[in-house]
């Protein structure tokens, strides 16, 4: 996207922002012309506000679903603490998906039917998303992903799904394809897994790189459930200035490791996605390869030299320590480059409520209407990864990138990524879709 359209957008949305602005005030003046007793009435309603938590406790997103949902309770703890929203607190209602998209959409009924929580929260991996955002719609239950999957922004789910609070694979891909096509070279073999998020990755980063000037020799694709990798390693071809990887699940450690073996003291240069390596200490025993390797971390594991203090807070609510372990835990690696997603989101979703002075379920698309609106989010407590600019129609969020280096056996950034190095056309609508 030009500046131009960047600059077009961000107008767009701050006059968007404003006219919620006014909206809201506008509410505010309505409770304030309601007797004492209503006023009060309202205010001071016992019942919480239900938050579905749609979290992998078990399956192959296991590793995530255990931070996101250790992040999830810092953040509400944070917002009870300062008062709920709306003078309600908060409770979270947590199922268990398997990470398993049958039971996602399972979990989503469970939440609208029998919890009956005021909207749903949390899913990662996209197939669940894919799987479970079908029911949210037809349920009319909001339904706030924390996933990376192009499936909000593509079109291909509905007006109750929205990704406000991580940027999706194509805004990533796209925003460091000039670094990888400058710095580390063109010809790119590419390892990912074989499902709709690795597609993603195939998809945008092949195109991606095209644009710099450079090709994808060859697409490797890795069944999510597989436990050894060496046997697709030959795939790879001998002229590779560039090996691009990106895994989950509970191998990662395997295959990283396995990776090394294979190409031993000779390898060319090598750039992943943390996911290859979240939830794992980058100085377990085999790992010494990746000195000199590069990383994109969406919130830097290792607190940094320039580290701010709305990183630190975050830190230490969640309970996480400088070089990104369980303060309690030094061997319990945290999933930092993803996990913020949910503090940000439960933030999200608290200013939405306020700005729509949300009060029950018939409220629901008041609610979305006010996240639609919202805009620019800077940097801020609340925002502890970076500014961001979310998009109403497309209902994705847009923000920084990073890129890390191991030196000395931890991640250094090396580069962050603009705002606008990610943005792309829009491909749907979502606010003229009905309710």
């Amino acid at each position: 996207m030009s500046d131009k359209s960047y600059s077009k957008m961000k107008s767009q949305v701050s006059s968007t922002t404003r006219r919620g602005a006014l909206k809201t005030l506008a509410l505010g003046a309505g409770a304030a012309s309601l007797p004492m007793w209503a006023r009060y009435a309202q205010a001071s309603t016992s019942e919480p506000i239900k938050i579905g938590f749609q979290v992998h406790r078990t399956g192959i997103g296991a590793a995530y679903g255990r931070w996101y949902g250790r992040t999830t309770e810092a953040a509400v703890k944070l917002i009870n603490e300062g008062g709920g929203i709306n003078g309600r607190m908060v409770e979270i209602v947590a199922e268990d998906d398997g990470t398993d998209p049958k039971r996602g959409a399972e979990v989503v009924e469970k939440f609208a039917n029998q919890h009956g929580c005021d909207v749903g929260f949390g899913t990662l991996f996209s197939h669940v998303v894919i799987g479970s955002s079908p029911r949210a719609g037809e349920l009319k239950l909001p339904y706030f992903v924390v996933s990376e999957g192009h499936h909000v922004a593509s079109g291909m789910l509905n007006r109750y799904t929205l990704q406000p609070g991580i940027t999706d694979v194509k805004s990533q891909v796209q925003a460091m394809a000039p670094f990888v096509a400058e710095n580390l070279g063109k010809k790119v073999t590419m390892i990912f897994p074989d499902f709709a998020f690795g597609h993603d990755h195939r998809d945008f980063f092949t195109a991606a790189i095209e644009a710099q000037g450079g090709e994808v020799l060859e697409h490797i694709a890795i069944p999510p459930a597989e436990t050894s990798f060496t046997k697709y390693f030959p795939k790879i071809p001998r002229e590779t200035e560039v090996l691009y990887h990106v895994m989950v699940g509970p191998a990662v450690l395997t295959f990283v490791k396995e990776l090394g073996e294979f190409f031993g003291p000779s390898r060319p240069e090598i750039f992943g996605f943390i996911d290859s390596l979240e939830a794992v200490d980058i100085a377990s025993p085999g790992l010494e390869y990746l000195e000199g390797t590069y990383f994109w971390e969406g919130n830097p594991r290792n607190a940094q030299e320039d580290q701010s203090a709305h990183d630190k807070f975050y830190r230490e609510a969640v309970g996480v320590d400088t070089r990104g372990a369980s303060v309690n835990d030094p061997s319990d690696v945290s999933t930092y480059a993803h996990m913020f997603g949910c503090w940000e989101t439960m933030h999200v979703i608290k200013a939405g409520m306020e700005a729509a002075n949300y009060q029950g379920i018939g409220d629901r698309a008041a609610l979305i209407e006010a996240v639609e609106a919202m805009g620019e989010m800077p940097e801020s407590q609340a925002h502890p990864q970076g500014a961001k600019l979310f998009n109403g129609k497309t209902h994705q969020v847009f923000g920084h990138q990073y890129i890390s280096k191991v030196e000395d056996g931890a991640l250094k950034v090396v580069h962050k990524t603009s705002i606008e190095d990610g943005m792309y056309p829009d491909e749907v609508d979502y606010t003229t879709q009905g309710f």
